[in-house]
């Protein structure tokens, strides 16, 4: 044997052995580790080799094959981290769009793609719609939390920045299940939502559900332990927002001031027109508390989510028990629709704004009647002030 010094000196031959046993462990658990990606599908090719052939599967393939799929599915679950990126806003399209505007719309149930896109540009991937659930991954659960109110509040918006967070799977239409499908069951109901994983989130928005007698009870009867979200709004700005899309659908109606009053020499106000009787949040919320106690519920300002959408978006990620992943850069104003944008949801590099029926110009209303609706709304908004333990602000 060839006599070298170095080896004499250093290495015996028990440190020799070591010395190459280790290297080969360290070869074997790099060649394991670039495997796992590319040869994930191996297994199960094999697996189904062995099964058109007729031969029983080996146990301990079976267990490997199921760890490299999981191995896998919680790769795929990770968050992305978001990019800033500046946006510039896009080009005026009208002249009138810098008049007043119906902010944050809430569309009918059947509109599920309220987002701007480009033309011929795919609609972006919904937040935590990944390769697993495609696999049948994850399962289908009545949702623990539901943004019930109010319509034109800026449920539309609060719903679209909350599906950026990964932990937060939704429905993008209305179900109106506790309002006009109840009697289809609770199965139904359970098969509109998307499928989740574990410490995930299932919601769904129906604005009309919080002036809806019969829908505390219902919730209640599916879940004692379901939070609720309601978005409110100054409700005068509210009803004039609610008159606005009506309008937009039928231009024949009467004018707002002649739905306003029964009476319009006495100034006596209308409660039975649904735009005015939304706005009685005082009311409404007396009906919910019989059924769930004001910890469950959260109250958003539809003025803040659009002055600061990242600090109401804050309390309700934490009111969901849900770190806060979303934060100020995923929002920038747009100063042309006069409300904040996405700066991109997951899967796109482009910024997302509400649609364009986001936005509507408000008709004129003449001064008098706007005073008189703040007036009747005064003591249902101090009412409302008292039952929250916070002032909105709206007078």
């Amino acid at each position: 044997m060839e006599y070298s010094p170095l080896s004499a000196c250093c290495f015996g031959p028990v440190k020799r052995k070591a010395l190459l046993l280790s290297i080969m462990v360290l070869i074997w658990l790099f060649m394991l580790y670039s495997c796992v990606g590319p040869c994930s599908s191996v297994p199960g090719v094999l697996i189904d080799s062995y099964r058109d052939s007729g031969a029983p599967v080996v146990g301990r393939r079976t267990e490997r094959a199921d760890l490299v799929s999981r191995l896998l599915v919680a790769k795929t679950q990770q968050p992305q981290p978001w990019e800033d990126v500046d946006y510039e806003d896009p080009p005026v399209r009208t002249a009138a769009a810098a008049a007043s505007r119906d902010l944050l719309n809430d569309e009918p149930a059947e509109r599920t793609d309220d987002w701007d896109r480009g033309p011929g540009q795919p609609r972006a991937p919904e937040p935590s719609t990944l390769s697993s659930f495609s696999n049948g991954s994850g399962s289908k659960k009545l949702p623990q939390a539901i943004i019930i109110g109010v319509k034109k509040g800026g449920t539309r918006a609060l719903l679209e920045f909350l599906r950026v967070h990964p932990d937060i799977r939704a429905v993008g239409a209305e179900p109106h299940f506790f309002d006009r499908n109840y009697d289809n069951g609770l199965e139904w109901y359970r098969d509109l939502m998307p499928k989740t994983l574990e410490g995930q989130i299932t919601m769904e928005k129906t604005p009309s559900y919080f002036v809806t007698k019969e829908a505390p009870a219902r919730i209640s009867a599916m879940s004692r332990n379901t939070k609720l979200i309601v978005v409110v709004r100054d409700p005068v700005t509210r009803a004039i927002s609610d008159y606005t899309q009506t309008l937009s659908k039928k231009p024949d109606i009467p004018s707002f001031q002649s739905l306003t009053f029964k009476n319009r020499t006495t100034g006596l106000i209308d409660t039975s027109w649904s735009a005015i009787q939304i706005g009685i949040y005082a009311k409404h919320l007396d009906n919910w508390l019989q059924y769930f106690p004001m910890e469950q519920i959260l109250f958003v300002s539809g003025e803040r989510l659009i002055s600061d959408p990242a600090g109401e978006l804050g309390r309700v990620q934490d009111f969901l028990g849900l770190k806060r992943i979303i934060t100020d850069k995923h929002f920038y104003f747009n100063q042309t629709k006069g409300f904040p944008c996405l700066k991109k949801a997951e899967g796109s590099s482009k910024p997302h704004c509400l649609g364009k029926t986001k936005g509507r110009t408000h008709p004129d209303i003449h001064p008098e009647v706007v005073q008189r609706l703040r007036d009747f709304y005064r003591p249902f908004n101090m009412k409302f002030y008292q039952m929250t333990g916070h002032n909105f602000g709206w007078d």
